[in-house]
């Protein structure tokens, strides 16, 4: 019996979002200016259904299935970086906290998916605040930064460590219990609004908190035995896709205005052979990012969890596709000449793609960590969130 859970509602919100995309591209701009997404485009990936597709299917989402976010994410980002970005990020954390959750906290969060009742949540998992045991639940402070799509989420997901009992947790709470700081100032991705904020002693219900490397889904099908951080490489790898094929398509239309032009750079064999080595760069990225989520997608099926192996291709793939696509990107802006150093889409792509490479999950530390299982000097680990442990 399969265990993987494959949408039908696929087809239908990819043809959503390619009539909102003129909404995504023509407001790209003024979302660099605000620092997050319009309140045009927010209505428009509302309408469309995307934040969706990370929800568990017996819950009234659309649950769709590891290659079907990652296309998805790649469709988002492919017409504007910063909303795939923000998309990734909701979608992911929304997502999973009804399926890690138990029931009272479920009933509480999600009383209607269909009915449009449910929240966006937004927040950082990666870098841990402190937790204090209290009756009925936890008391959290601390610092935490990067919280992509926070201007239109209204509850926060944050991770703590609580010393007495050792865990890791993942804590969910309403917006307004955290104190907001406006300080996202960046070179790129500034319209996803990544804020820092803080916690100070406040109090969130055991109903409403889980351990972070828990692959154990209360509420939905087989995707969810992923993990939190196999599920954000998975979403980083579409998001990246997407960014790639547009920076080369945008080259693409700026060359076709520049040949025939008195000492054009593009009409060199230099520029023939490069923009040919980007091209299966990102191809090659894509299909072995494709191959490797396939092959996932059968072990879930079958009602597994991730090897060792297959987490490490993961998470290898993320890291691969990542760095392949920022090589592609500076052909484009090389080959871009003074229209790349200008305002405009290519400039604003160059950015976004150079900001994204700096997440954790495209870092050093997980590519050294890869490196040392596929070589065989880890024979006995296995990955616990972002840490490969002996």
């Amino acid at each position: 019996m399969s265990e993987l859970h494959i949408s039908d509602e696929f087809d239908s919100v990819l043809a959503r979002l390619d009539e909102i995309t003129p909404v995504l591209r023509e407001d790209a701009e003024k979302g660099e200016e605000l620092g997050r997404l319009t309140d045009a485009v927010v209505d428009a990936l509302s309408g469309s259904g995307v934040f969706k597709v990370g929800l568990p299917h017996e819950l009234g989402g659309y649950e769709f299935s590891p290659r079907q976010i990652v296309e998805t994410i790649a469709k988002i980002s492919y017409a504007d970086a910063p909303a795939g970005w923000s998309v990734m990020a909701v979608q992911l954390v929304s997502g999973t906290t009804a399926a890690y959750l138990g029931p009272e906290g479920v009933a509480e969060l999600y009383p209607d998916v269909p009915g449009g009742r449910y929240p966006l949540i937004a927040g950082q998992g990666t870098r841990m605040g402190t937790a204090v045991p209290a009756e009925g639940g936890y008391r959290i402070s601390g610092q935490w930064g990067f919280a992509s799509g926070i201007s239109m989420a209204s509850h926060i997901h944050t991770a703590a460590f609580c010393e007495e009992t050792g865990q890791a947790l993942v804590f969910t709470l309403p917006k307004e219990q955290a104190t907001l700081q406006g300080n996202w100032d960046v070179l790129g991705l500034r319209a996803t609004g990544s804020i820092d904020y803080r916690c100070d002693d406040v109090f969130v219900p055991s109903t409403h908190v889980y351990e972070v490397s828990t692959m154990e889904a209360k509420h939905g099908g087989a995707i969810y035995r992923l993990g939190l951080a196999n599920m954000a490489g998975m979403c980083h790898t579409g998001w990246a896709l997407g960014v790639g094929r547009r920076l080369l398509d945008e080259l693409k239309v700026l060359v076709s205005k520049k040949t025939g032009t008195p000492g054009a750079t593009v009409d060199t064999g230099q520029f023939y052979a490069e923009y040919a080595h980007a091209e299966p760069k990102l191809r090659a990225a894509a299909a072995w990012s494709m191959e490797v989520w396939a092959g996932n997608q059968e072990t879930l099926d079958r009602g597994g969890l991730l090897s060792t192996e297959e987490e490490t291709l993961s998470r290898l793939a993320l890291n691969h596709t990542t760095w392949s696509v920022q090589s592609v990107g500076e052909t484009a802006y090389k080959w871009g000449g003074t229209a790349a150093l200008r305002r405009g889409d290519l400039q604003r792509f160059f950015r976004d793609l150079n900001a994204g490479t700096q997440h954790v999950t495209s870092g050093p530390f997980a590519l050294q960590n890869c490196g040392k299982w596929l070589a065989g000097l880890a024979p006995g680990a296995r990955w616990v969130f972002l840490n490969l442990q002996e």
